[in-house]
């Protein structure tokens, strides 16, 4: 083999060596650039962080535990994992929590906005039970706190005047259930603080609107006997 075949032999070795090392630096580099996006990507759609206080529309209010990659049906998925009450644990996909409602849980003065609702008289319900309960239904699952009060003092209303159906009386206990795991989040009170106080301004609202007004006047002479009001820890009504 001649000076020039070999020469060439020489380049074409040459050549396929330095391909051989341009493919694998690019490799590297488009595997180091594709960790880099997809990691970026993951961080941006979280949109809480473990440790957040949230609520999950139709369960109430949590606390997310961890964000942990699950493998279901054979799909791989980053989820949210939430405490709730009872020591309940329910999974949200990462990407899904925006769609599916999830949010922050109120502040405290979203709170008294809320016991004020408590404190309103009750709005406009259908008297056809079908749709009264979809009414309801739609409001709960909007997730926003104000329409779960509204739905609460309405049935409350209606459970103290004529009572309601089976399927109404679970939908409270269910509208209960998720206000007040929110206010107790919110409020950084016990679950039995929270239900006595939203039992209590309810049923002040109860009787404020619903009944005869001489009936208030005597509930609230007798309440002035065993209250005190001048600070001394005695009445003058004694």
């Amino acid at each position: 083999m001649n000076i020039k075949s070999r020469g060439k032999s020489f380049d074409f070795y040459l050549f396929l060596v330095y391909n051989r090392d341009v493919v694998e630096k690019e490799k590297q580099t488009l595997s180091l650039t594709s960790y880099i996006r997809n990691n970026t990507l993951e961080r941006r759609t979280y949109m809480f962080n473990v440790g957040d206080k949230i609520v999950y529309p139709m369960h109430g209010a949590g606390t997310i535990d961890a964000i942990e990659e699950k493998d279901i049906l054979g799909e791989k998925q980053n989820y949210y994992i939430i405490r709730m009450p009872g020591e309940v644990k329910v999974m949200v996909p990462t990407d899904k929590a925006e769609e599916v409602g999830v949010r922050n849980i109120i502040n405290k003065d979203e709170a008294v906005k809320v016991m004020s609702v408590l404190g309103e008289n009750e709005t406009e319900m259908s008297q056809n039970w079908n749709k009264r309960y979809r009414d309801n239904m739609d409001k709960m699952k909007s997730g926003d706190i104000y329409e779960v009060a509204d739905v609460v003092r309405n049935l409350s209303f209606k459970q103290k005047e004529k009572g309601l159906s089976t399927g109404e009386k679970k939908m409270l206990n269910n509208a209960k259930q998720i206000l007040v795991s929110e206010l107790v989040l919110a409020e950084h009170a016990s679950q039995d603080e929270v239900e006595k106080l939203v039992e209590n301004k309810i049923n002040i609202s109860f009787d404020e609107y619903k009944l005869p007004q001489e009936n208030i006047e005597i509930n609230q002479n007798i309440a002035s006997k065993f209250i005190p009001f001048d600070g001394t820890g005695t009445s003058e009504n004694l």
